[in-house]
């Protein structure tokens, strides 16, 4: 089938999907769910196949965890549905109502977008949480996920479509490009008599070229080099395990940190206990400045000497960049300029730096005293996310139902004319 086609298919099962319920698209949620529990043995053959070839052709570990399905993992991305169907439906919400002095009434509601092409790497839960998205708020969606995870995104749309039908629900209305050739993906960005939003979920180069060759308007995020500061008035101890946490728990994440500046008050006291710190969890330390001479000679094997260009590095591996800065300004100042765009944190027990840090730092996630790694639909409540978007038009963040919709205005008037 050509990209043409999906995209007269998908507009035309947009039209459809719109005029559905909240409790029909649940119902379609459900049959999603389900279909997707009765073919989780299928789901893990098609993933291990995937994961088989990618590590015969050397695909790096951070890629490889993102193309992971494990069956608690699977569980997880299946249960999230159930999430979504639960969350309240922004479809139909009707907001900044106003009556004019003619008499005129006024108000704006919340429609779904329409259609929606999301081009994505090696994560098949981007598939899922998709799905469930965009039927949940009466969108289509066209997906192509990356050659790497093709066996298993087959399966999970094939499932998924299935279910559509027998749920009475239009099954173009999440259709897959299973070709991998990379003409179908700069068709798709010129698609735009069709498809209403592109959305890239990948890293920088992806970015750039839906930015660059998309007549489509492009939804950017999904990249950015995190940071924590340590301000001179925080609790080394609470620190430690937090710093860890941003780093460790899932270190391929987009939010996972990637450089800790510390204020130079506490570099003699805390730079040698973080790097002992993250040496023992098998994390690689890359030293800058007077980091570097602090504790060059302290963890042989775990530490090297920084270039500057690392601080542009978004690592998504157990790498992470340790410095110090002079104080908050200088703090702010590197932020500015080393990509932080998308989660940034400070630790402090000072109100007035915290208050200046989150006025100053210009990232779709500001962050005082907690992990980087909440940036995540799921964390903020909105039970997935199609992406973590850094730009500043109409979504910033995690991006959840309402930021699937738009909004129409609504006028009712009394055979009203305009003087």
């Amino acid at each position: 089938m050509s990209i043409e086609e999906m995209g007269r298919r998908a507009k035309e099962a947009s039209h459809i999907m719109a005029g559905f319920l909240t409790r029909d698209r649940n119902r379609a949620l459900e049959s999603i769910r389900k279909g997707l529990e009765n073919a989780i043995p299928e789901i893990l053959k098609a993933n291990e196949e995937d994961l088989t070839e990618a590590r015969a052709k050397g695909i790096g570990a951070a890629l490889l965890d993102r193309l992971t399905l494990n069956e608690k993992r699977l569980q997880g991305i299946i249960a999230d549905i159930g999430n979504v169907a639960g969350l309240q439906d922004p479809v139909g919400e009707e907001f900044d109502s106003r009556v004019l002095p003619n008499g005129l009434r006024l108000r704006k509601r919340r429609v779904p977008l329409g259609v929606l092409g999301v081009i994505y790497e090696a994560r098949p839960n981007v598939t899922v949480d998709i799905t469930s998205l965009s039927v949940k708020t009466g969108n289509a969606c066209i997906l192509r996920g990356g050659k790497e995870t093709l066996r298993s995104n087959t399966v999970l749309v094939t499932v998924i479509r299935n279910a559509l039908k027998e749920a009475g629900f239009p099954e173009d209305a999440v259709q897959y490009i299973s070709d991998p050739n990379r003409e179908y993906v700069n068709q798709l960005l010129k698609l735009d008599r069709y498809v209403d939003m592109i959305i890239p979920r990948g890293g920088q180069k992806l970015q750039e070229l839906c930015r660059r060759e998309s007549t489509v308007p492009v939804i950017i995020g999904g990249f950015g080099i995190g940071h924590i500061f340590v301000d001179a008035s925080a609790d080394p101890e609470k620190s430690l395990p937090l710093i860890g946490n941003s780093k460790i728990q899932r270190p391929s994440a987009c939010n996972a940190v990637d450089t800790v500046l510390v204020h130079q008050a506490l570099q003699d006291s805390f730079i040698p206990r973080l790097a002992q710190y993250l040496a023992e969890r098998d994390v690689e330390l890359v030293a800058h400045g007077r980091a570097w001479e602090i504790i060059k000679d302290l963890l042989p094997g775990h530490v090297r000497e920084g270039q500057p260009a690392d601080f542009d590095v978004e690592w998504l591996s157990l790498k992470v960049n340790i410095a110090v800065v002079d104080d908050l300004n200088a703090a702010v100042a590197h932020l500015r300029a080393h990509g932080a765009v998308h989660s940034d944190a400070i630790l402090t027990n000072d109100y007035e730096n915290a208050l200046t840090f989150m006025n100053a730092v210009d990232s779709a996630c500001v962050y005082v005293n907690a992990s980087t790694r909440f940036s995540d639909g799921g964390q903020f409540g909105l039970g997935a996310e199609v992406a973590i978007s850094t730009q500043k038009l109409h979504a910033r963040g995690p991006m959840g139902l309402q930021e699937l919709t738009t909004y129409k205005w609504i006028c009712e008037g009394s055979y009203s004319l305009r003087e």
